[in-house]
């Protein structure tokens, strides 16, 4: 993990930010001696965000295979 001072931090932010996404964090000390750390949030995906597949399936068959298992 890298640490980098609030003036390396403005001048280089690009880099900073580069850095957090490929360490998943970095530390920004300023000159009192405090310091903050810089970590690149998660993207968030839906749990039915799935591929796609090539099918050669009618949608009224597949309405016909969803009746059929709910008359089970």
């Amino acid at each position: 993990m890298r640490v980098y001072t609030y003036s390396e931090a403005r001048q280089k932010l690009a880099l900073v930010l580069e850095q957090a996404e490929n360490t998943g964090k970095v530390l920004i000390r300023r000159k009192d001696g405090r310091t903050f750390s810089l970590v690149p949030e998660k993207i968030a995906s839906s749990p039915l965000d799935v591929p796609t597949i090539k099918a050669k399936i009618t949608t009224q068959e597949i309405v016909d295979i969803i009746r059929e298992g709910r008359e089970r």
